[in-house]
């Protein structure tokens, strides 16, 4: 059987951030409820691809995922078992955020399966949080994450944000070590990205410099470490046996279908999009012809340049057998300038039969990849 990885994109949340250009925004009750009711009708048309594939990971994302009712969620994943075949141990995470959620809401979640949750916290000071537009306060935070562990959740992630406006190397290495001592089983933390057209393209913002921002990102990877976190991708950090396998396999290029409003899929060689426009989907969400946009079917260059761009993304970094396995060529006789190249500079290096990018190769990485590209 084919293992599947399936991503379930939930478009609502209480307000925008002004940061996000995620295609989300607010609902009603009855937006939400329709929602759902298209949702469960585009999972249920994969049937067919039941007996071929096994489901190894789930992520529920957003928007704010945590905005549905419990029953709800419930209906999303009968839905989700009904069609495929859902491996027993598989990792089923729900992105959340504080002020969204409460006991009854949390408990109701774990009994539908899911076994991670992910929360958007970003920082542990109230007036970063005002400044970004979050919903939620460090304390309501506080709160929903002791309502998790009360509701049984032993594989929690927490989202955190640097570079914020005003945010100092201090105030950002005081969040970590703050959050740390709270011991979740895993740590994203992202630099603040301005995005356009979203408010804060449109704004003047008192943005740390390059150099605070570098060190930073340093100082993540160095004080997690003593807290027993390992970065095994480049914002990502976790305590041992607790790396989120659903990324882990998004950057290891499995195949994963996604379900819901705009959500993106590799699947059979190709990659392909759900419909952006809500009434589109509604109507025809039972017909995945109808709502399939952007239907790309990889080249194999297009492939052997995904393998690169998103396996350096993971700190392990490029298997030199993986490589030949899938494309039936050594990775030197595409890449050996290239690597070669990055290697005498510092900017990479040949672990054993491995490449990964070195901590200074980390701060530069777009421009790296840029050379993977090849001639068509």
């Amino acid at each position: 059987m084919r293992l599947l990885e399936l991503y379930i994109h939930i478009p609502f949340c209480k307000k925008k951030c002004k940061y996000c250009d995620f295609l989300s925004g607010p609902s009603t009750a009855d937006e939400r409820e329709s929602y759902v009711k298209s949702l469960c009708q585009d999972i249920r048309s994969y049937a067919h691809l039941a007996e071929a594939c096994r489901v190894i990971s789930i992520f529920v994302g957003g928007g704010t995922p945590s905005t549905l009712t419990a029953f709800q969620m419930q209906q999303i994943f009968s839905a989700v078992r009904a069609t495929f075949v859902v491996e027993e141990n598989a990792e089923i995470t729900v992105e959340m955020n504080p002020g969204t959620v409460d006991r009854e809401k949390l408990s109701g979640y774990k009994k539908c399966g899911i076994n991670r949750l992910s929360i958007g916290l970003q920082s542990t000071k109230n007036r970063e949080l005002q400044i970004l537009g979050r919903i939620h306060t460090y304390e309501e935070f506080l709160q929903s994450y002791q309502w998790a562990r009360e509701a049984g959740f032993q594989n929690i992630n927490i989202d955190l944000m640097f570079a914020i406006p005003g945010q100092t190397g201090e105030a950002w290495r005081a969040h970590l070590r703050q959050v740390a001592e709270l011991k979740p089983e895993h740590i994203s933390a992202y630099s603040l990205i301005i995005e356009e057209g979203t408010p804060f393209a449109e704004c003047e913002l008192d943005l740390p410099d390059e150099d605070t921002e570098y060190q930073m990102y340093e100082d993540t990877a160095e004080i997690l470490e003593r807290y027993g976190y390992r970065q095994y991708e480049i914002s990502n950090y976790a305590k041992q046996g607790y790396m989120c396998r659903h990324n882990a396999g998004y950057w290891q290029r499995l195949e994963y279908l996604g379900f819901g409003l705009g959500a993106s899929s590799l699947y059979g060689g190709m990659r392909f999009s759900n419909t952006h426009q809500m009434q589109e989907y509604l109507k025809e969400s039972r017909n995945p012809d109808q709502i399939r946009k952007d239907v790309t079917v990889l080249s194999r260059n297009e492939q052997i340049e995904e393998f690169m761009f998103l396996g350096l993304r993971m700190t392990e970094g490029i298997s030199e057998k993986k490589f030949e396995e899938n494309f039936n060529v050594r990775l030197m006789d595409i890449y050996g300038d290239i690597l070669q190249k990055y290697e005498e500079t510092g900017f990479m290096e040949h672990i054993e039969t491995k490449w990964r990018l070195t901590r200074k190769g980390i701060h530069v990485s777009n421009h790296i990849l840029a050379d993977f590209l090849l001639d068509e």
